[in-house]
């Protein structure tokens, strides 16, 4: 919903050329008092988009508080946040004005931070974080993630950032590249692409997704931008950018979640956080929770890290399945392997099985030159996409090796220690949702371990 037409606090283009136009601190408080008004647009957490129901913000549904998620913001108190290196929040700059907590609302002079950053009391490894913004006319904040707080360092030399900023007044000022430096970008690093934003005086939703490495920004509905940290791109990218210096921009595994004061008003409130967390498909004991197709060998054997998941071939030498009793649609998965011999296997996704015929996609499990990684469909279109063989390097024979398979929607994607090697749509696949299954190829004299087998998911 549109707020009331005083919130639109925008100065005439000619100031925007020479110096931003400053809001004074009884307009700041006038637009915050009107929040009462502007009911926030209900999100939908399949999707991020918005529709015109309205709902009253930072409040939970008994959906999702059912599915884990939590309000980082109640609406009436600063409980839960501090100052960026800090023990305690602010007494100046930030304050709880109806409803939202509003950066610089203290301030006298709107081109100088006086609260400073400040940063949530948790730490959050893997999450979906949403979170609605307001905007005041020239204005400049973000949203990070995984802070380290360094003594002495500023919070955006350690953290990722997701931009929020008056894009129009910036663009038309011209006195910078804004490229990298919109709403939704990655600060510096990543430009949005298609997107949509609502000016001063509208209500914004955003969104950050952090799962494996793997963040995405969204704003309004639309994922703005994906990256990978760590990835040969991003390392290139950080190389190239002004966190060059900061040798642990990116790095942490886990931290706050920290709003940034750049000196002019910005409204936050519904913001709200979902925990990623993956559990265990293998207890380490028994094949408790799975279900055997076909007369070859699954069983549980102690190793260095616990139990370890063997298939083997038996008498019969034909294929053989060990799939899950829960489906699953939207997932990332991890599990571990070693090809002891042979290795001709794979690893199901959205799949059923009917004594030893299986219907789904295979990420394929198997020796040197033979495309581990790619994704095959039995009794179907056979292989859908294979990895440039160079990426078969990544591959370790004998050992230990780690495989990540992703699957959200019409997209799957693979990694091998750590190197992608796919990254698809399908139609087929999207429209499916089933198992997973661990395979055994027929012809005899395979055996391969499995461990550390962990999903979380994603339908949310």
């Amino acid at each position: 919903m549109r707020a009331p037409k005083r919130l639109r606090l925008r100065a005439p283009l000619p100031l925007r050329t020479s110096r931003p136009f400053r809001v004074s601190l009884p307009t700041a408080l006038a637009a915050g008092l009107a929040l009462g008004c502007a009911q926030a647009p209900e999100a939908s957490l399949d999707t991020g988009a918005t529709d015109a129901a309205e709902t009253t913000p930072n409040t939970l549904t008994d959906a999702e508080r059912e599915a884990g998620w939590r309000l980082l913001f109640d609406g009436e108190t600063t409980a839960g946040w501090r100052g960026y290196g800090r023990e305690t929040f602010p007494d100046t700059g930030w304050a709880v004005i109806d409803g939202a907590l509003v950066v610089g609302a203290t301030a006298t002079d709107p081109d100088v931070a006086i609260g400073g950053d400040i940063v949530t009391t948790e730490s959050f490894t893997d999450f979906d974080l949403r979170f609605e913004f307001m905007l005041s006319d020239v204005a400049n904040s973000g949203v990070l993630y995984r802070v380290i707080e360094e003594e002495g360092a500023a919070i955006w030399y350690n953290a990722p950032e997701y931009q929020v900023l008056d894009d129009t007044a910036y663009i038309e000022m011209g006195t910078m590249d804004m490229h990298t430096h919109l709403t939704g970008d990655n600060y510096d690093l990543h430009a949005s692409g298609e997107k949509t934003l609502r000016g001063p005086g509208e209500w914004n939703e955003g969104r950050i997704r952090v799962q494996n490495h793997l963040v995405e920004h969204w704003l309004n509905g639309t994922k703005t931008v994906e990256y990978e940290l760590g990835s040969p791109e991003w390392e290139a990218l950080v190389a190239a950018s002004k966190f060059a210096p900061y040798p642990r921009y990116g790095r942490a595994e886990s931290g706050p979640i920290g709003l940034q004061d750049h000196g002019r008003n910005v409204w936050f409130r519904n913001i709200r956080i979902l925990p990623l967390e993956s559990v265990s498909l293998f207890n380490g004991e028994d094949l408790d929770g799975w279900r055997v197709h076909g007369t070859e060998l699954w069983y549980v054997e102690d190793g260095e890290q616990g139990g370890e998941l063997v298939c083997e071939s038996g008498p019969d030498e034909e294929y053989g399945y060990l799939a899950t009793e829960a489906t699953y649609r939207d997932f990332d998965l991890t599990v571990e392997f070693m090809q002891e011999a042979d290795g001709n296997s794979g690893v199901f996704l959205r799949s059923s099985v009917e004594g030893t015929t299986v219907s789904g996609w295979q990420a394929e499990v198997a020796p040197p030159g033979l495309f581990t990684g790619g994704i095959y469909e039995s009794y179907g279109r056979g292989w859908l996409v294979q990895p440039d063989l160079e990426l078969d390097a990544a591959l370790r024979m004998g050992d230990w090796n780690t495989m990540r398979i992703r699957a959200e929607g019409d997209r799957v994607a693979t990694w091998l220690n750590g190197t992608k090697m796919v990254d698809f749509e399908d139609e087929q696949i999207g429209a499916a949702a089933g198992s997973i299954a661990l395979q055994i190829h027929d012809g005899g004299g395979i055996k391969v371990r499995w461990r550390n087998l962990r999903i979380t998911n994603l339908g949310n």
